[in-house]
């Protein structure tokens, strides 16, 4: 629980709350993460149905190098024999056009049978791995081992065309020399014994010596060992489809399209201006939440929570105002301003209300003040009598004071009593439209009025106009100790919210927290009300003693013709509900 009492200051950033709150956060984009497991269930199908009449073979060959002693340790294959290239040759459209001989396959046929074929090479090994796939298993064993076999017979052949060149290159160099050993020999019988006869037979030793090297390499050439390698495993014909089938392609399909609607809630989180959680709230007023009002009775219910059925509201309430009263801040004079953002004051209208009628439960003198002149319906909406004149306007009559125009005669002296139930009762200062709102606000009557907190065991809350629609809770808060913002999280920017505090502070208020409700019946998020006119203020709803409440009398203001009208003068708030009675 934050505790209230304290200067606000911007929570301190707990890692493993920050996460579990974020991955709540997520949860809010469903759609996201419902269209991304939706998608990911689609692929599912697609690939458990295009491979389902899918089958694989298999085959592996070892290589071989040449050799004319296979047992020797020295002689390392894979220095005689570049595995990558073999690869290569394995793929090439020489092997395929021998396959394609076996098999009879015709021309027009030839690229889907290079299509599947697969080669592929286990690391650390000489070994070539054939994969095929094809419609049928038998098919795909039949195509796998012909495509072994044709690499294989195109190795040999390779290999032995390789030795044969060389033979015949060591034979061609031999053969000139043998003949002139022949002749050599042939002269050297003819020779008489002396010098002559030496001289040539030690050439013939060095002939015979040269010769007798070529035909060693031709013998060592012809005795190499030149098998290519040789099928360690022949390919066989699958007995199953090689996809994971529709099972577990769906599962598959589930597990990365929820990944995918994960990610894609993140971004959409990340990017998100609205505030994500009460602790954003908190960061950006630089002040506590004090209360998140229960969904189902956020809007379309009486502004007066004390005495329905549900007692959840009722409690948020004095939840909400318990901790306002042990904040230091609020606790000496006790003066209360109540805004929202902007849009509609529905909701700050059903606070400021129960938050007098929870101060009036404490046994406390508590004032309400209606201070949106623009469009005042509390007198319309509370079951109120007529009470006493407040204090400082005793004696004044409600006359107008010398020199001052009728549009700033608000408050005139009227004071009203809210019976509040088994609350108790509080005092309504109602509003009255008011041609120049910011003279009536700033007025000293206005400041005496709220001043009626200074009195011992009293308090008094000010309901204003939006204060980003309006500048006129901008000019209250230096008459009072707190502001209590309400708003719909999902309905503004955090941006709004860091502005709202920097008015409130420029103006030298104080932020005391804030009220949390979701969106009300028939809006949408992110946007207001129906900005239509306002709508006519409803019957007034009769005082517990029985008799009819007086009907507030208009001060007379001027109206804008319709091409006049201006968005946002204050003629297109939408009023507030008639209050419902509940079971007292």
């Amino acid at each position: 629980m934050i505790e209230t009492n304290r200067p606000a200051a911007a929570p301190a950033d707990d890692e493993p709350d920050l996460l579990r709150d974020q991955f709540r956060q997520l949860l809010r984009y469903r759609r996201l993460i419902g269209a991304g497991i939706g998608v990911g269930l689609l692929g599912g199908v697609y690939l458990g149905i295009s491979t389902a009449d899918t089958y694989v073979a298999t085959a592996d060959v070892v290589l071989r190098a040449p050799t004319d002693d296979p047992f020797n340790p020295s002689l390392a294959p894979d220095k005689a024999i570049n595995i990558g290239s073999e690869r290569q040759v394995a793929l090439s459209s020489s092997i395929a056009n021998e396959a394609a001989k076996k098999l009879g396959v015709s021309s027009k046929d030839f690229a889907a049978l290079r299509s599947g074929l697969q080669v592929t090479n286990p690391p650390q090994t000489m070994v070539l791995r054939f994969t095929y796939t094809a419609d049928s298993p038998k098919e795909a064993a039949k195509r796998a081992n012909a495509m072994t076999e044709a690499y294989l017979l195109k190795r040999q052949e390779s290999l032995d065309a390789t030795r044969d060149k060389m033979v015949k290159g060591y034979k061609e160099q031999r053969d000139p020399i043998a003949k002139q050993l022949d002749e050599t020999s042939k002269e050297i019988a003819r020779m008489p014994a002396g010098a002559g006869r030496d001289a040539a037979s030690s050439a013939k030793t060095d002939l015979q010596s040269e010769v007798g090297g070529y035909n060693t390499k031709i013998t060592k050439l012809e005795a190499l060992d030149m098998t290519p390698g040789r099928v360690t495993s022949a390919a066989t014909a699958p007995t199953a489809t090689d996809g994971p089938g529709i099972l577990m392609s769906l599962a598959l399909g589930a597990a990365v399209g929820l990944a995918l609607g994960l990610l894609a809630a993140w971004v959409r989180l990340v990017f998100d201006p609205a505030p994500r959680s009460e602790g954003d709230v908190a960061r950006a007023l630089r002040a506590p939440v004090l209360g998140y009002l229960p969904r189902d009775r956020t809007g379309g219910g009486p502004l007066l929570a004390a005495g329905e059925a549900d007692p959840r509201l009722a409690e948020e309430y004095r939840s909400v105002a318990f901790r306002l009263a042990y904040d230091s801040r609020f606790a000496d004079r006790r003066r209360l301003l109540v805004v929202a953002p902007r849009g509609s004051s529905e909701t700050a209208a059903a606070v400021a209300v129960n938050m007098a009628a929870s101060f009036a439960e404490t046994g406390k003198d508590v004032l309400l003040i209606e201070a949106d002149l623009r469009t005042p319906v509390l007198a319309s909406q509370l079951p109120t009598d007529a009470g006493g004149r407040p204090r400082w306007s005793q004696g004044q009559a409600g006359a107008p004071a010398p020199g001052r125009h009728s549009d700033s005669e608000w408050p005139d002296g009227r004071q009203l009593v809210v019976d509040a139930g088994e609350s108790g009762s509080f005092d309504l200062i109602p509003g009255d439209r008011a041609r120049n709102v910011p003279r009536a606000l700033t007025s000293a009557r206005a400041t005496r009025l709220i001043s009626e907190a200074d009195a011992p065991n009293s308090t008094v809350v000010v309901l204003a106009p939006p204060v980003l629609s309006y500048a006129d809770a901008l000019a209250l808060v230096d008459r009072v100790d707190g502001v209590l913002v309400v708003c719909d999280p999902r309905a503004i920017h955090r941006t709004d919210l860091i502005r709202i505090r920097e008015l409130i502070s420029g103006a030298g208020g104080t932020v005391l927290g804030a009220v949390l409700h979701a969106p009300l019946p028939g809006e949408k998020r992110g946007k207001g009300k129906d900005k239509g006119g306002p709508a006519a203020p409803a019957p007034a709803a009769p005082a517990k003693s029985g008799k009819a409440a007086p009907q507030p009398q208009p001060i007379p203001y001027e109206v804008a013709e319709a091409e006049q009208h201006i968005p946002g003068d204050g003629t297109d708030t939408v009023a507030l509900r008639t209050v419902r009675m509940g079971r007292r």
